[in-house]
């Protein structure tokens, strides 16, 4: 991206840039690229080159929701770094996405609320200096394409996306957070339905499929909530007709009374309830989060700066 000069070796210390190979990934793929570290106006030495994984994480608290940038993987690249005066050391990595990895991209499109970024660390005499942060495009999964295919077809269209820390009930994750992607319904739900909420969680030979509907309350008749769940192997996935499941599924959720469950009977029928709730009253935020001390650690992640100072990427290609 560009050069940041290192702030523990103050004026004519070094710099970084971290060069990614291609900014286009998928969960559970690698990203390749190299360190450069241009040496300054005298020797260095670095104790450790880290690379991590962040996005932005929606967090609720008292009934509220802020924003921090959640590292969701940590990777140590190379100890014991020296760089010569006015030389250039480049050192080659290879990080691999964690498959829950946010997506942030589908075919040519950037999702909106979206970001996911390599961040590259220095730690010089025991302390952390921050240098780049590289946006990485994350695309579907072929599986995970399989169901956006689906939904286009069906006629939603797309809303917003983000990120909520916690967990779902009944889903086994690896990561302390799940994506949530947004549809307005097709046009003849418009009536019923406010919004459908679209959340994958994959693994290395699974995908889940965590479908929610927002039903619009009618006269006498309160609204609520119906959810769907489906899981299968990634090769079935790629091969099931999800325009006829998901659309099953929409028809079921806008008749029947809300906190309904429907889908794959692996997952037992339960209402996710106050463990993981997937939806506007973001009782699962509560109910799934790690308690952390005061570095912020959420479910696994590190919780760091504002967004603004952590996202510098915004809208870049």
């Amino acid at each position: 991206m560009f050069k940041r000069m290192l702030s523990a070796f103050g004026v004519g210390g070094p710099s970084v840039d971290t060069v990614l190979d291609s900014p286009h990934a998928a969960p559970g793929g690698v990203v390749t690229g190299q360190v450069r570290i241009q040496g300054g106006s005298a020797d260095a030495a670095i104790d450790q080159v880290v690379l991590s994984l962040v996005t932005r994480v929606e967090i609720e608290h008292g009934g509220h929701e802020s924003a921090a940038t959640g590292e969701f993987h940590r990777q140590l690249v190379q100890q014991g770094v020296r760089v010569p005066s006015a030389q250039l050391v480049t050192v080659p990595f290879e990080l691999r996405l964690p498959w829950e990895t946010p997506i942030t991209a589908v075919g040519d499109s950037l999702l909106h609320g979206m970001a996911v970024g390599v961040r590259t660390e220095l730690v010089i005499s025991g302390a952390p200096d921050k240098g780049d942060l590289d946006p990485v495009h994350v695309h579907p999964l072929p599986s995970q394409d399989r169901v956006l295919d689906a939904f286009g077809q069906l006629g939603f269209r797309f809303r917003n996306a983000d990120v909520e820390a916690g967990h779902l009930y009944g889903v086994r994750q690896e990561l302390g957070f799940y994506q949530e992607l947004e549809f307005f319904p097709p046009a003849e739900f418009a009536g019923r339905i406010n919004e459908v909420e679209l959340t994958f969680v994959a693994g290395p030979h699974d995908l889940a499929v965590v479908l929610e509907a927002d039903r619009r309350g009618r006269f006498m008749q309160a609204g609520g909530d119906s959810f769907g769940r489906f899981q299968m192997s990634h090769q079935d996935a790629e091969n099931a007709d999800w325009a006829a499941l998901i659309g099953q599924w929409l028809s079921e959720a806008a008749q029947r009374g809300g906190h309904s469950a429907f889908g794959n009977p692996a997952f037992g029928g339960h209402h996710p309830g106050h463990h993981g709730h997937h939806g506007h009253g973001r009782g699962m935020g509560v109910g799934g989060m790690v308690a952390g001390a005061a570095a912020g650690v959420v479910g696994g992640m590190i919780m760091g700066e504002m967004l603004e100072e952590a996202f510098e990427f915004d809208g870049e290609e």
